[in-house]
């Protein structure tokens, strides 16, 4: 039966009650009205805050990809501080591009594999492009742990409090509680494994280069207390906000794990305990509730004139988890069960492959409609309370590009569903990006790679590519735009953008190496990064 009549066989008798009683309701209708219909006088007459755009979040605010933070120019918030013109103002922890950056870059692997053994590894090179991968992680390892890098984990003091403060893989008792002082403490002395070769601590040395500044000289503050300090920059001209626009993306940790990791583990009453709460993948909805309205309490402190929350994706969209076999029902949106993108449907053996179920996905993504539903009913309050807060349904943007969900099932579209349309520029590609696991093939005539599927997801199938952080940053700016905030062309602001605000989505597919460079070595489809996880176990340190 369709997904929209649920029935007793959807439910798991194991799981929680309170997940039960979500998964029996309705799935949630999209927020498309950024105001939640609630309309609110614009304040006029106001100098601009100082600080144009303050951003909170986790991997897809910090520009993760492809396994690893390497590049932090091409997240969404620097996007739109480009388009604003105020790229050059916009603070942001530096580039962490040295051996592929913290953690393991996937492409960074498949280019050095491909310009040592081609777009095909085959059997009697296996042991030395084993041997390669290694050498490259250990490099890393060294690098970060021992090298040069090393002075993340105490690094220089710099001056001024960072604009873009998020961190990967952090929730939302993370952004709350942990500061630089904690993440000191939680680095140990590394060990130079010869099999583990993955950089110890790398969360925390991140968010000390995120965190630590002379503003806060004992290390106390957490990312939250660094945007109330920002805030606290505001004069009487601005009416006292020190922050124009502030984004706040945080949540999709508190269940992402679970198709990561393809296991659920249902949080326990010790979810805000910042040690016990590592062995959770999944919040249940309530803790997950009490949470968020922690987060609204500490947001409604900070002066920013207007705030923008997004909602959680479902984790069943991105395609590390892979769905397989024939759907059970018609209409249905899931399939039997889901592994991962390079396992086959042939060779699939649930009793030996790792996997979530029907119903498990169906629990996820029921669990996430009701996470959104709650922040929808926060900020309608504070809406109604007067605050001039929005919400960006991320989760909506993300449905509408499920490609095997709804695009390639119509029978499977809620009464809601329309297509995202893409921007020109993306459209013109060939093929047009789509929410499918990245694949490239040699074409025989150019002798060059060209991609035959996906574009949205990077290579460790659940962060975006550079160009899916365009399309973030221009569904962010179009809220911006109804809120208010000007654009301007260049860093002087002197020429005011009139009209709807584009996203260079030009400059963007040629900032985006996977799109406008394909590696060869995905010739082999995901056979390779099939092949890595096997070897290596790649994605699992990744996510772990």
């Amino acid at each position: 039966m369709p997904d929209k009549i649920r029935t007793a066989d959807m439910i798991d008798k194991d799981f929680p009650q309170e997940v039960q009683d979500v998964i029996s309701a309705n799935p949630k209708v999209p927020e498309f009205d950024p105001t939640l219909g609630i309309r609110l006088p614009a304040k006029s007459n106001l100098a601009t805050p100082p600080h144009r755009l303050v951003t909170i979040g986790d991997s897809l605010t910090q520009g993760y990809q492809s396994g690893a933070i390497s590049n932090t120019d091409i997240s969404y918030p620097m996007t739109i501080a480009w388009e604003m013109g105020w790229d050059k103002q916009f603070r942001r922890p530096a580039s962490f591009s040295s051996y592929g950056g913290l953690q393991s870059n996937i492409e960074y692997y498949l280019r050095h594999l491909e310009v040592r053994f081609g777009d095909k590894i085959d059997w009697w090179e296996t042991a030395p492009a084993i041997f390669a991968v290694r050498e490259l992680m250990d490099k890393n390892e060294d690098y970060w742990e021992r090298g040069a890098g090393n002075n993340l984990y105490n690094p220089p003091t710099q001056k001024e409090i960072n604009h873009n403060l998020a961190i990967y893989g952090w929730d939302i008792r993370d952004m709350l509680s942990l500061n630089a002082k904690l993440c000191r403490q939680r680095i140990t002395e590394p060990k130079d494994n010869l099999l583990k070769q993955i950089v110890e601590n790398a969360n925390e040395r991140v968010a000390l280069r995120v965190l630590t500044t002379a503003k806060d000289p004992l290390g106390n503050w957490s990312a939250i207390d660094a945007a109330t300090a920002l805030g606290e920059d505001g004069t009487p001209e601005t009416g006292g906000d020190g922050i124009e626009t502030l984004v706040v993306m945080i949540g999709a940790n508190n269940i992402l794990s679970s198709v990561s990791q393809l296991k659920i583990n249902w949080s326990g009453n010790d979810y805000q305990d910042l040690e016990a709460k590592k062995s959770y993948s999944a919040w249940l909805p309530s803790h997950f509730a009490a949470e968020f309205d922690e987060l609204i309490a500490r947001v409604q402190k900070i002066k920013a004139r207007h705030v923008i929350f997004c909602t959680v994706p479902h984790v069943t969209v991105p395609p590390i988890a892979r769905g397989v076999s024939s759907k059970s029902r018609p209409g249905s949106r899931y399939y039997p069960f889901y592994t991962r993108p390079w396992v086959k449907d042939e060779q699939f053996n649930p009793a030996e492959d790792e996997c979530l179920t029907e119903n498990q996905a169906r629990a996820l993504d029921s669990v996430v409609d009701s996470y959104n539903a709650h922040i929808a009913k926060r900020l309608r309050e504070n809406r109604q309370a007067e605050k001039d807060w929005y919400v960006f349904d991320l989760c909506a943007l993300l449905d509408r590009v499920a490609a095997r969900r709804y695009i390639k099932d119509p029978q499977a579209r809620p009464d809601w569903w329309i297509p995202y349309d893409l921007p020109a520029a993306l459209q013109a590609l060939t093929p047009p990006p789509d929410s499918q696991f990245f694949r490239s093939a040699l074409d025989p005539v150019t002798k060059k790679a060209q991609r035959t599927t996906g574009g949205i997801f990077s290579l460790d199938g659940i962060h975006p590519t550079t160009i899916a952080y365009g399309i973030i940053a221009q569904e962010i700016i179009n809220i911006m735009q109804q809120a208010g905030v000007k654009f301007y062309y260049g860093n002087n602001n002197s020429q005011e953008r009139i009209g709807p605000v584009r996203v260079d989505f030009q400059r963007l597919i040629k900032l985006d190496t996977l799109v406008s460079d394909p590696p060869i070595s995905l010739t082999n489809n995901l056979e390779i990064i099939g092949w890595l996880d096997e070897q290596l176990d790649i994605i699992r340190r990744i996510f772990r």
